[in-house]
Formats: structure tokens, sequence, C-alpha cells
């Protein structure tokens, strides 16, 4: 019997080791630029049942290279690869799902990515959470998840938190800012990864783009009064995810600004209205938000107040709401702030 075990060990050991060979010399073709190759040699791994190849296979049919694009052709090899575990096919899995309006099916394997501390399914679900929309509403798991996500870098985390701010209730926000605490303890960030897995670690060609993410649809109507303002609940749209694992590029210094339609604001000599001009995990990102934008604010100086892991851009002061409001047609987005 024991030599039967060892035998049937030893048949699935050599049985697996062509689709390995297969799947590194795809890497190998992929990263010199031979796609049609790359394809052919995963294609015999991925039927074998190699998770790295068919997340790569996934790959190919996503940005039709070697293979025209075929998005539910990716979407399934994709699928295959997340059964079997593998984190980043997961992740493409859960926002393919979530862009497809399969908001149920799309929850768990986005409930995987957040628990990997994901800055994309963290943005997503966050977003979903706080609309309500395929899962239960809760604001403070909501905020929670837009302050990891704009930690760990993501512009559209920092906007999609500046929204929340105009109606989550202050006691909220502070129970997600702790929560938020608590998940940066529990799971450390992902490494960033080439396009590609599976592969000796050779140099990584650029990482690939994600589909744009539809707006939320509408959830159920407010738990409270308070804040929010009347009538339905805002939806707040999942802004498109950054392309996979890739830095974000540096932006062209802006033109010079130019006059505005409408005179600006006199300066207020005292007031205590302020205005947000958003909300950054990057403090410096803050302050050069600041220089580019600060011309258009004349007489007001800009306060940068740590909320959290969050460092705010408070302009003013001015006398009121409505002047405060006023200054807002200068920069989007902007939202005046109560004493």
């Amino acid at each position: 019997m024991r030599m039967l075990i060892g035998a049937a060990a030893l048949s699935l050991f050599i049985a697996s080791a062509p689709a390995l060979a297969d799947t590194k010399a795809g890497v190998d073709a992929w990263n010199r630029g031979d796609y049609v190759t790359a394809v052919a040699e995963w294609r015999t791994a991925a039927v074998a049942g190699d998770p790295d190849a068919q997340f790569n296979l996934g790959q190919a049919y996503k940005l039709g290279r070697g293979v025209p694009v075929d998005l539910p052709m990716a979407e399934s090899w994709y699928r295959k690869a997340a059964l079997q575990g593998h984190p980043q096919a997961e992740d493409n899995y859960g926002l393919a799902l979530f862009q497809e309006g399969k908001r149920a099916e799309a929850a768990p394997w986005l409930e995987k990515s957040v628990a990997r501390g994901e800055p994309r399914a963290q943005l997503v679900l966050g977003t979903m959470l706080f609309n309500g929309d395929g899962v239960p509403r809760d604001w403070v798991r909501a905020y929670a998840l837009l302050q990891r996500s704009s930690a760990a870098g993501l512009p559209q985390g920092s906007q999609t938190l500046a929204e929340m701010d105009k109606y989550i209730p202050d006691a909220q926000r502070q129970q997600g800012i702790a929560l938020a605490r608590q998940y940066e303890q529990q799971a450390g960030r992902p490494g960033y990864a080439s396009e590609v897995t599976g592969g000796n670690g050779g140099p990584a060609r650029p990482a690939i783009s994600t589909i744009d993410v539809p707006p939320s649809a509408p959830g159920a109507p407010y738990p409270q009064p308070g804040k929010p303002p009347r009538g339905k609940p805002p939806v707040i749209a999942a802004a498109p995810p950054p392309a996979k694992y890739a830095p974000q590029p540096v932006a062209a210094p802006p033109s010079p600004p130019q006059p505005a339609p409408r005179p600006a604001p006199v300066a207020a000599a005292s007031g205590s209205w302020r205005v947000q001009l958003g909300a950054f995990g990057d403090p410096n990102n803050a302050r050069k938000l600041w220089s580019q934008v600060g011309g258009r604010f004349p007489g007001r100086q800009a306060n940068f107040v740590k909320a959290g892991t969050l460092t705010r851009v408070l302009v003013g002061p001015y006398r009121s709401k409505a002047e405060a409001a006023t200054a807002c047609g200068a920069v989007k987005p902007c939202v005046p702030v109560a004493p």
C-alpha cells in the first residue's frame, strides 16, 4: 500500500511539472513582448489546472495581447484561478463581478481582497457599504475602508472619503477611524506585483488597467436624519480604480490660473467658516494641492488639519456659509465646513 501511495504522489508531481514549466516559459515570452507564444504556453498549463497560468490567460484576454479582447473569457479564467485561492485572480474576479452589476456575488470576493488590504477592493466595498448597494448599509465600516484605501495612496479613495464627510455624522466617522486602525494592524498592504504571475522574478511590464467602475445603485433611506440632507440618500460612485499596482503618474505643473468668470469673494477680516478642498493620506499631497490652487482663494489661508491618518485641507476664513459656497466655485471638489 505504501508503494502505491508513493507512486501516486510521484505521478502527480510528474504531471504538474510540465504545467509549471509552461507557465514560466509563457511569462518569459510575455516579458519579451511575444504575447502569442505566451498565450500558447499558458493555455496548456491553464487547461492542466495551473492557477498562475489561468490568471495570466485571463490577463491576456482582458488586455487583448496575443488574443482578441474577450472580457467574458477573461472573467472565466479569473474565476478558475480564484477558486484555487489565487490572490490576484480573486481581486480581478471580484471587481469584474461588481462592474457587471452582480453585487451580491462580488461581495464575498471583495471581502477576501479587503482582508489582504487590497486598496481597490477597499474603495469599491466601502462605497457599496455606504450606499447599501448589494450589502447592508454600514457607514462606520464604509468610512474605515475608505480611510485605508486613501491611506494606501488611491486618489479616488481620498475623493470619496471627502464626499462621505458631507453625510456621515462625526461620531460615526470617529468610530470608522478607530476601526481603520484595527484593520491596519490586522493586515499589511499587498506587495506590488507584475501583471502576470508564475515567472522567475524578471522585469515587470506596465501594470494592467482596470475597467471603469459604474456608479452604485441607490440604497435604503438614511438610518437617521441629522446632518444628511432630506430626500433620497446620496449615491457615491466608486471611482475607477487606478492601473493595477502601478505608481500614479506625476501631474504636469498646472497652467497659471485663469481669471474667474465671476469676481473672487472679498477676503473677510474675520469669520469662522472654512472650505475643505480634500483629504490626503500623504501630507505632502495636501500641501501640493494648495500650492496649485491657492491663487484662486485670494486673501485666504490654508490649514492642514490631521483627521486620523488623513490630512484635510481647510481654507478660510469666511463670514458665512453662503460666502464659503461662493468661494467653492473656484475649484472642485470643494465643500463648505461649518464652524
